[in-house]
């Protein structure tokens, strides 16, 4: 039976095994899926060791630049997100690094919430690793303009750089948004502590503006409760971009797309109830 895990440290709480469970289901394969926890000093060995026999592994945090560094090939777009999330091995025995995280949240918006970035103004908060993930396939859906936007211009403008070969991208410092956009990423990790980028109100066409934040919960993110509250169209959590990030690997494992609605309703609900 063809094997499959996730790497991380934490990796309990992960829920990839039940996805790539379903998935498996749904398609009629046979294969197994667990959740392994990587050290935080030795990722390579850990990996090294699955691969003897493993056949693709997802990769969480703290290890996708690990993971970058550690294949002996990359896609585009993971060149470009300077991370990998998905590591497969080949028929000769090498490594391919890919990233789906940007795939992942693409599909969420333009398939699962009918959101259609063409011709759009787009905003990205933040300008770490996360962000750099997304812009490639947010600027493949051709939006009017995307802005990467940072506390620092500095770091916005790096990242700005780096993808401005591929659309319409630019940077710009918090401080300095004014005018509102058709839809808002929260690339930052500011939900976590409870807090919100800093960023004004009036960047929300209250009905019309759609938000996105790439974290999730039980309950809205402060995110997303902020935007909520400035009159956005649409919210939307990262919850969908978890789910739709595992269906892109596992269409690279087995060359077979999986139904991702199912489980994210499945997880939806589920989480509901927590």
């Amino acid at each position: 039976m063809d094997r499959y895990v996730v790497f991380g440290n934490p990796i309990a709480h992960s829920k990839s095994p039940r996805i790539h469970a379903v998935f498996a289901q749904q398609t009629n394969l046979s294969l197994s899926y667990e959740a392994l926890l990587a050290p935080l000093d030795n990722f390579e060995g850990a990996a090294r060791q699955f691969f003897v026999e493993g056949k693709g592994a997802n990769v969480t945090v703290p290890f996708k630049e690990d993971a970058y560094r550690l294949v002996d090939q990359l896609t585009p777009r993971a060149q470009r997100a300077g991370a990998v999330n998905t590591l497969m091995k080949r028929e000769d025995g090498t490594l391919l690094g890919d990233n789906t995280d940007g795939a992942g949240l693409v599909r969420d918006l333009t398939v699962n919430a009918a959101v259609d970035l063409v011709s759009k103004r787009v905003l990205v908060l933040g300008a770490g690793g996360a962000a750099r993930g997304v812009i490639e396939p947010l600027l493949g859906e051709s939006p009017r303009q995307l802005v990467v936007a940072n506390r620092t211009f500095a770091k916005a403008q790096a990242l700005a750089t780096l993808f401005e070969s591929l659309g319409p991208v630019t940077a710009a410092q918090f401080a300095d948004l004014d005018a509102p956009f058709d839809v808002i990423i929260n690339a930052t990790s500011a939900s976590l502590g409870g807090e919100v980028p800093a960023i004004p109100g009036t960047l929300i066409a209250p009905g019309h503006t759609v938000c996105y934040d790439m974290m999730y919960g039980k309950d809205l993110t402060p995110f997303n409760r902020w935007a909520t509250q400035q009159g956005a169209a649409q919210v939307l959590d990262g919850l969908g971009m978890l789910v739709e990030q595992a269906a892109e690997a596992f269409t690279l494992w087995r060359g077979v797309r999986p139904d991702a609605g199912p489980v994210l309703a499945q997880l939806r609900r589920e989480l509901a109830q927590s």
